[in-house]
């Protein structure tokens, strides 16, 4: 498979959106269901309030997962995937998969690796 000059970036962009580390993380947990910024915020070990805002936004943007406020005191906000969201949760989950089912691998080449660079 080839790609077009012209859809390179496209690719690119849209890969840089969905491969990022939390919005993995974030299409993940909604695959299970909405969920509130605060649930999300719990359930993703190591981010950061400004971090998990700015990947909603991003997801939200590229259309998908959709943010619903509700009015009451205080405001209620739940996040969710759209229909085009839930179409990139399969290939999250398994790369998800895969990932854990290689890590040792994975580690194990990377020691190989470091150990290999070192000076002699």
């Amino acid at each position: 498979m080839s790609l077009t000059h012209e859809a390179c970036p496209a690719v690119r962009e849209v890969l840089n959106r969905v491969g990022d580390k939390w919005s993995v993380f974030v299409v993940r947990l909604l695959g299970n269901g909405p969920m509130r910024f605060s649930e999300l915020k719990r359930a993703i070990e190591g981010i950061s309030q400004r971090m998990l805002t700015l990947t909603l936004r991003g997801l939200e943007r590229d259309g998908l997962i959709t943010r619903t406020v509700f009015p009451t005191i205080p405001p209620r906000v739940d996040y969710e995937l759209t229909k085009l969201g839930r179409t990139l949760l399969e290939p999250v989950m398994r790369l998800a998969k895969w990932a854990e089912k290689n890590r040792f691998e994975i580690h194990a080449a990377r020691e190989r690796f470091d150990k290999a660079a070192q000076p002699k």
